[in-house]
């Protein structure tokens, strides 16, 4: 039934000349790249390698953690615990403001054991803005 259903939906689109079961609102946000590019995802799966300045750097991890990190090389760090989420993921945002430039470092002491990570990670500051690169790449 489901190959007969997909094939109807199918011939709906030739007749209409469009897609029949497009969903506006989620296609305007991909075809015209209109979703958030203020926010990069760090996760253990997805270890991002630098972050721009004016973006959003969020750590998730799927169990509860207090994240030290620090933006000045470990001449200073903050202590923050992470927000739960109904889907059972645990995440943290620092915001990655000028003039920064100096890498993001941290690590993890995990709340339900209470045992550090045992290792440090590192994500880059590119110092060029959110904004700039889109004009830049709108003047392309």
């Amino acid at each position: 039934m489901w190959a007969h259903a997909e094939y109807i939906k199918l011939l709906r689109s030739v007749r209409d000349g469009r897609v029949f079961d497009l969903i506006p609102t989620v296609a305007d946000r991909y075809l015209r790249k209109r979703g958030r590019n203020d926010l990069e995802v760090w996760k253990p799966v997805r270890q991002v390698r630098r972050v721009r300045v004016g973006q959003t750097l969020r750590i998730q991890a799927p169990r509860p953690f207090q994240l030290h990190w620090s933006r000045d090389d470990w001449q200073s760090a903050q202590d923050k615990d992470s927000t739960a989420t109904l889907l059972g993921i645990h995440f943290l945002d620092i915001p990655v403001a000028a003039p920064q430039t100096a890498p993001i470092r941290f690590t993890f002491l995990w709340c339900d054991n209470t045992q550090w990570e045992g290792r440090d990670y590192e994500v880059a500051v590119r110092g060029e803005s959110v904004r700039e690169t889109k004009v830049r790449h709108a003047r392309a």
